[in-house]
């Protein structure tokens, strides 16, 4: 079986950004579209700038701002597999009904099929883009998933966390990334342990002492950032807590010693 490369899996979580923001934009255009027609429904012949023409302009924001709560909640719980209510169900149908028997009464009563079409339209389109973007991220969150399945959890950490630092381009160097690079030889006995607030003295502190107080040394960590680096992993001191759980002053010594090792990368 072929496995996707970081080209394979990227595209999927960008697509899935587009197409949230593109649905999203059509069914607020949609609702924004018959937010004109509701009102004039509403308003019945009222005159302009009179006090029940301005209480029209309440109904279909009173409706729209019900029916984008309900869509956007269950598209958090679809993505998580839980399922909503009746009621819930209920409410989306109404909200969607109520605002097509708004949007389309003075057609239907005037008899005109074309206006019945055009009225028809933006309610339509907000109803079949609610159900269907729910499913898409559904789907498109499942591809996600299977992408990160395939090349395996580390390397997807790592090409997701590359392509997002190539995207926001050059950081200002922090104090933990700029540290000094560590020596190539023995390490002192003050830098063997991750602890240095409020602990004994390191030169005093035996091995056998630090095992018992569950404590591990420089090169124990070090060992176990070798074990877990692999060819494609770039090494960073994010990625060094990732893998050995040691404090973020000493990842950024660990990750300057892995880089030493490595010719720099």
């Amino acid at each position: 079986m072929n496995t996707p490369s970081n080209g394979g899996f990227e595209p999927i979580e960008r697509v899935a950004e587009q197409v949230d923001r593109l649905c999203w934009s059509g069914v607020l255009l949609g609702l924004a579209f018959t937010m004109t027609n509701v009102q004039q429904f509403a308003a019945n012949g009222a005159t302009a700038w009179s006090l029940p023409w301005f209480t029209a302009w309440l109904l279909d924001p009173m409706v729209s701002v019900v029916l984008l709560s309900i869509l956007r909640a269950e598209q958090v719980t679809a993505r998580y597999k839980v399922r909503t209510g009746g009621w819930v169900r209920a409410a989306k149908w109404f909200t969607l009904t109520a605002t097509y028997v708004m949007n389309t009464w003075e057609a239907f009563t005037a008899g005109s099929p074309s206006r019945v079409v055009l009225h028809s339209v933006p309610p339509l389109v907000v109803f079949v883009a609610a159900e269907a973007v729910t499913d898409l991220r559904d789907k498109l969150g499942a591809a996600l998933s299977a992408a990160q399945s395939a090349v395996g959890p580390v390397a997807f950490m790592n090409a997701t966390a590359q392509r997002h630092a190539d995207t926001a381009g050059p950081q200002p160097a922090s104090t933990a990334d700029t540290a000094p690079a560590a020596p190539a030889g023995p390490m002192p006995a003050e830098l063997t342990s991750d602890n240095t607030a409020g602990e004994p003295n390191p030169s005093t502190d035996t091995e056998p002492e630090r095992r018992r107080a569950g404590r591990k040394s420089f090169a124990e960590y070090l060992a176990v950032a070798r074990k877990a680096r692999t060819p494609e992993v770039i090494v960073t001191p994010a990625w060094v807590r990732e893998v050995t759980g040691c404090s973020r002053g000493l990842s950024s010594r660990l990750a300057a010693t892995l880089k030493t090792e490595g010719g720099g990368r």
